[in-house]
């Protein structure tokens, strides 16, 4: 009995040590990409660029992401999983250490777009090697916790690189990027267990996934839905000094604690996402679209602005595990391309979201004007995911 008890421990331990290296590589991605928010101002006075022009180094971030999520997914189909995650691992680390060296904006626009490029297919097979990894009852939860590692990063690793950008140069942050790239690696390289690819895969199976519907709906829910999440945090230091009056030297302290939010929100969102995944779409959007709607009025005072920037941080990440697990069940037989999609989604919305909060800027109505764009496209993220439940109610998933 003693024996039996053991070998289920240590299959326990196995699996959260497989999912933390995962993990891992999701803090890499999570502080090369938030940071770089947080650091806006030092970017501009470094590279000598306008606040806009600092916003398109994350767009280009962002459209690295949409291009090589299906991208290398598809093209790594055949590749066995562990293999695929090592080898997107070492892309991203060398591509953020091009980014320390990029001598001026046009290469660092490049780095940055190369940078974004291994994202996308790395949480998507990341999810699904965790989901892989446990009872089919528990995949919200596996993939939560590989995304925890996104929110995570904003807990420690981005009020890090952002205080070491502020005291050391904006700079050192892809020196600290590479050193966690090259610490996921290892930690894959002994944790994850090898799985043989799937023998039907192929480039032309994945693409499949691009036929479905449902897939397509449930990417727009995802792009038009955290678009505001994204507008939001884009502009996140200049509303706390400008707006709620914060120090800048506090502004670690105001990403520290949208982190704390996303850990929280990816958590409860995983278990929800277990119980049923479109209710949990169809709670959490309106949820956003109240939160950003509040957070544009709060953000008026320190105190209300850093409440709310919790709060805003655990709404929308509530979003990612039941989109994740939605892209699985809507194309069981291509799991790492439309796994992946999910990410670029997100990465559309981030780009969307950063555009059309420097648009509300530009017009000059104010940092707080992001918010309020988002709670709109938050409800527009709402209604598409009534249409695809409704459409979901005629025609099933598994048909």
């Amino acid at each position: 009995m003693s024996s039996v008890l053991s070998q289920s421990t240590a299959t326990r331990t196995n699996i959260g040590m497989a999912i933390f290296a995962l993990a891992m590589g999701g803090v890499g991605i999570g502080v090369t990409e938030f940071t770089m928010m947080g650091l806006l101002k030092e970017v501009e006075e470094g590279l000598g660029i306008s606040t806009p022009e600092a916003g398109h180094l994350i767009s280009a971030y962002a459209l690295g992401v949409v291009v090589g999520a299906p991208l290398l997914a598809a093209v790594g189909a055949k590749l066995p999983r562990k293999n695929l995650a090592l080898g997107l691992l070492l892309f991203f680390t060398v591509a953020n250490l091009s980014s320390f060296i990029a001598p001026d904006y046009g290469s660092m626009l490049v780095s940055r777009f190369a940078a974004g490029l291994p994202h996308g297919a790395f949480f998507g097979v990341a999810a699904v090697i965790a989901a892989s990894l446990v009872p089919a009852t528990k995949r919200g939860w596996a993939i939560s916790m590989v995304m925890a590692g996104l929110s995570v990063s904003n807990v420690v690793g981005v009020p890090a690189a952002t205080w070491l950008g502020q005291t050391f140069g904006w700079r050192l942050l892809f020196v600290l990027v590479g050193a966690i790239g090259l610490l996921a690696l290892a930690l894959v390289w002994k944790f994850v267990p090898f799985q043989h690819a799937h023998p039907d895969a192929s480039i032309r199976r994945e693409l499949g996934a691009l036929k479905r519907l449902q897939v397509w709906l449930a990417l727009l829910v995802g792009i038009v839905g955290f678009g505001g999440f994204f507008a939001t945090y884009t502009y996140i230091a200049h509303t706390m000094t400008a707006v709620a009056g914060i120090p800048s030297a506090l502004i670690p302290l105001v990403v520290a604690l949208y982190g704390l939010g996303m850990v929280a929100g990816n958590i409860a969102g995983g278990r929800l996402a277990d119980k049923s995944v479109m209710g949990t779409l169809y709670r959490v959007l309106p949820a956003v679209a109240v939160a950003l709607a509040v957070y544009a009025v709060a953000a008026h005072w320190p105190w209300s602005a850093m409440v709310m920037v919790f709060v805003v941080g655990a709404s929308g990440s509530m979003l990612i595990p039941a989109l994740q697990t939605r892209l699985l069940d809507a194309s069981p037989d291509a799991p790492s391309l439309a796994s992946s999609l999910n990410h670029a989604a997100l990465n559309v919305a981030n780009a969307l979201g950063a555009f059309l909060g420097g648009v509300v800027i530009a017009l000059g109505w104010g940092f707080v004007a992001p918010a309020l764009v988002g709670a709109v496209l938050a409800i527009l993220g709402f209604g598409v995911a009534l249409l695809s439940g409704l459409l979901e109610r005629k025609r099933p998933l598994a048909a």
